[in-house]
């Protein structure tokens, strides 16, 4: 090792951590420091982690010792990883979604998804800041804002660029290099939007392939959470530490011939030889100049590594103009199920202990109101309304059948691809399919939109494909990753 350690940590792989933890050359311990150190030289500005865990040094001492004694339990063993706000871990660490209201909430065990970092020997190191509830609070909040950790701000241009998804905090981390990787959730767009806008890779895997159980919900229908990193390689290591059948789950069922597998087996860059990617050219048809030539150049890489590239694509549903209802009827149910469970001495124990909380504390709670919530909260609360029951049918046909699914078994397709979160999320969302980003260029200009964000900067290329494709979906992004290495730093500067 020639560099000195705070210059290696930057960009530095889980790979890179295990190779240099198993020679000695550093500890765990010594990470999670360099890390910490980070999040306090740049962290103020950016907004991104709203508490590091204060046994983080303690945990990441004790799994040197079992390194040095019994040897690593594999290719997460002492690596710090960040978790989202809406993420249980049962231990001295706040699960808040970003609210006040859960501001002093304890989890009392770990959700399904720390537990299994935890058994693979990654380093819980802190919770990222996240749209507040996830982003299903107003239709008027900015991405990022959340009332206990304020506005998380994009590395890459802090207060100009866009940041999009209620991931926004574990983006902002592990974009800045304040940690090894984070976990994100999505419902539609929240792992895909910010990793895009961050130079990140983001996956969010079919929605049972991780289970939900302990992180604060919007839908059983679409949360899934998932790994974001800066390398497609980290991403297959954290993907392959979290699947598995989970009984209180039980979308994850269906999962059972998915699980345990070793994703960075599918790292192959020679596929893409042999893969056929659509060109959705409908949804390209609003990007601005600047946008387009990134996705323009990223077919042209593709077609020089071989693949075969079926321009234009048609859905059958591409016109289709995607509602919320789905949303706003889950929303109440399940959040209720998991406020009910909390301890008593936490003040909201319902959404409609939520929004009375909110209207109490309006001077810090509702900076952007509150009005998704109050719609949630007219719902029954049982599922049974007709109009929720249509939504639910009507969506799988125009995603699956009318959709994803048509245009993979019409062009005989890998998967169709997208430029960042532009339109593919909520078509994703609906069938709970996976979908993978990794950094596609950079928009030098872009354009202000008409609620204030800057599309300019980094810019993600989106794989999307069918039901637990994620094999194949490595396989694209890896080939398209090495073929093009776009994935570069921001400039840090605690002053900026």
């Amino acid at each position: 090792m020639l560099l000195d350690k705070e210059t290696w940590i930057v960009e530095a792989t889980i790979t890179d951590m295990q190779q240099a933890m198993g020679n000695g050359w550093i500890t765990s311990e010594e990470i999670v420091q360099l890390y910490i150190d980070r999040i306090d030289q740049y962290d103020p500005k950016l907004r991104s982690i709203l508490e590091v865990n204060p046994d983080a040094a303690e945990i990441a001492r004790s799994l040197d010792m079992e390194r040095r004694e019994k040897g690593s339990r594999g290719k997460l063993h002492g690596i710090p990883i960040v978790l989202k706000d809406n993420i249980d871990t049962g231990d001295r660490m706040h699960t808040s979604a970003g609210s006040l209201a859960l501001a002093d909430s304890y989890a009392s065990e770990d959700s399904f998804v720390a537990a299994k970092l935890r058994s693979a020997g990654a380093v819980l190191l802190g919770k990222a800041n996240m749209t507040e509830w996830a982003n299903f609070m107003s239709t008027t909040m900015w991405a990022g804002y959340s009332s206990r950790g304020g506005l998380v701000l994009n590395p890459y241009g802090p207060g100009d660029l866009f940041i999009g998804g209620s991931s926004s905090g574990p983006a902002a981390a592990a974009a800045a290099n304040l940690c090894a990787a984070a976990i994100g959730t999505e419902t539609s767009g929240s792992i895909i939007s910010p990793a895009s806008q961050t130079c990140l890779v983001g996956i969010k895997p079919t929605v049972g392939l991780v289970s939900r159980t302990g992180i604060i919900p919007i839908t059983y229908t679409q949360d899934s959470p998932g790994p974001m990193t800066r390398t497609v390689s980290d991403a297959a290591i954290i993907l392959s530490a979290l699947t598995g059948v989970d009984d209180r789950d039980e979308k994850t069922l269906a999962s059972a011939v998915h699980v345990n597998q070793d994703y960075t087996a599918y790292l192959d860059e020679d596929y893409l030889k042999q893969a056929r990617i659509g060109i959705p050219r409908h949804y390209y048809k609003d990007l601005d100049k600047d946008r387009l030539e990134v996705i323009e150049a990223a077919i042209e890489v593709l077609k020089e590594q071989g693949a075969t590239i079926i321009d234009p694509v048609d859905l059958p549903s591409q016109e289709t103009q995607w509602d919320s209802v789905v949303l706003k009827y889950e929303f109440k149910k399940y959040l209720n199920d998991y406020l009910g469970k909390l301890e008593k001495s936490i003040p909201v124990h319902s959404l409609a202990d939520v929004i009375a909380f909110n209207e109490e504390h309006a001077d810090k709670a509702l900076k952007y109101g509150q009005n998704l919530m109050i719609m949630c909260e007219e719902t029954n609360g049982t599922l049974t309304e007709q109009e929720y029951l249509d939504s639910i049918k009507q969506n799988l046909e125009l995603a699956g059948e009318q959709g994803i699914d048509f245009v993979l078994r019409e062009y005989q397709l890998d998967a169709i691809m997208f430029l960042g979160d532009e339109d593919c999320n909520d078509l994703a969302a609906q069938m709970g399919y996976p979908a993978i980003t990794v950094p596609g260029g950079y928009a030098q200009e872009g354009v202000v939109t008409s609620d204030g964000y800057n599309t300019k900067g980094p810019q993600g290329v989106t794989f999307v494909g069918t039901a637990f494709s994620e094999p194949t979906l490595f396989k694209l992004a890896y080939g398209y990753e090495q073929a093009t290495k776009h994935r570069k730093p921001p400039v840090m500067d605690p002053s900026c």
